[in-house]
């Protein structure tokens, strides 16, 4: 029969822990004869957890989870952190489960170069390292944020090292990548020709800071226009926001209204959501913009003031310019879609 569990997002609850203690119990039952295949997506670095050091509360894994989405990282860099702080991740089903043989079916909602940042990357060699991880935490500056117990790891440098390609699991371990960012872009690529549209594919600032990613979208979007009347400029990815004290929204939303501020009065409509449904800690998925945007906001003001708050949900959402789908129940990152006609 079926077990059935139903873990936390974002951060893990105590079903998680529950969840990843039955899947080690079961892995560790099999042998050289045995198939076992997983089927994994977007959002199982919460959904399934167990810490390797039993000092790590549920509380305080939780709080190290908040820090890290909430640090500016890209998600393969908090993956790393992840993966070395954690029982099932970074390969560790995969020793778990040796010698049996592995099939893993991936959606993803990762870079499709990092197919191991995936869910951290359970059962596949991880190609980060705890010299990695170090650097992360110290660019971040990490270390004082995480509870003590995930802080004093880093400090007394006791992280254990994560399995690598030469590792015996791999061995008899395969995967397959079904549904990736790039099905959504060619999707929305396919439908943008068909409305007519001169459709250019961009996704260089995967991962960029949400500004920055801005500025250099809009400006591809205006370069583009010189030569074609009707063009649609489409990125994949992710943009990272680091968040303090912020009020509802998301990193779609953000960089939609940041977006806004930047095209007052020109004919650029800019559409930001995410393939999840969910942005943030908003209803929203996303959010569309346009060059009157920031005039039936209120003006400047009241657009930078949404901005310095990280609160962007509000503003959207009284405009009627939030994007609601509710959760999709796949993740394939972010889409960014920039018209100009």
């Amino acid at each position: 029969g079926f077990r059935y569990f139903q873990g936390g997002h974002p951060t893990p609850t105590a079903e998680s822990i529950q969840a990843a203690d039955a899947i080690l119990k079961s892995l560790n039952s099999l042998n050289a004869a045995s198939l076992v295949i997983f089927m994994i997506s977007g959002g199982s670095s919460a959904i399934v957890e167990k810490p390797m050091d039993d000092e790590i509360t549920l509380a305080d894994l939780s709080e190290s989870y908040r820090v890290l989405v909430h640090s500016g990282a890209p998600i393969a860099e908090i993956n790393a952190i992840r993966k070395h702080l954690s029982a099932v991740k970074g390969g560790r089903l995969a020793q778990a489960g040796y010698p049996a043989q592995q099939v893993s079916i991936l959606v993803s909602d990762v870079p499709d170069a990092t197919p191991d940042a995936l869910a951290s990357g359970p059962t596949m060699p991880d190609s980060t390292s705890i010299g990695d991880c170090e650097r992360i935490v110290a660019k971040y500056g990490l270390m004082e944020q995480f509870p003590k117990s995930v802080g004093d790891i880093f400090r007394q440098h006791i992280l254990e090292e994560t399995p690598k390609s030469d590792d015996p699991a791999f061995v008899r371990s395969r995967w397959w990548t079904v549904l990736s960012n790039k099905d959504a872009v060619e999707e929305a690529s396919a439908a943008a020709a068909r409305a007519g549209f001169a459709v250019e594919v961009d996704n260089s600032c995967d991962d960029w800071d949400y500004q920055k990613a801005a500025d250099y979208l809009l400006q591809r979007v205006r370069e583009l226009r010189k030569s074609v009347s009707r063009v649609c400029l489409i990125s994949g990815g992710e943009v990272t926001v680091s968040v303090q004290n912020g009020g509802v929204g998301g990193r779609n939303q953000q960089f939609a209204l940041a977006c806004a501020e930047k095209i007052v009065g020109e004919d650029i409509t800019v559409l930001s959501g995410g393939t999840d449904g969910v942005d943030g800690n908003s209803p929203a998925a996303g959010a569309v913009v346009d060059g009157l945007t920031v005039e039936r906001a209120g003006g400047l003001d009241a657009v930078r003031g949404a901005l310095a708050r990280f609160d962007a949900y509000p503003l959207f959402d009284t405009l009627g310019d939030a994007i609601v789908t509710g959760p999709t129940g796949n993740n394939l990152r972010d889409l960014r879609i920039v018209l100009a006609h």
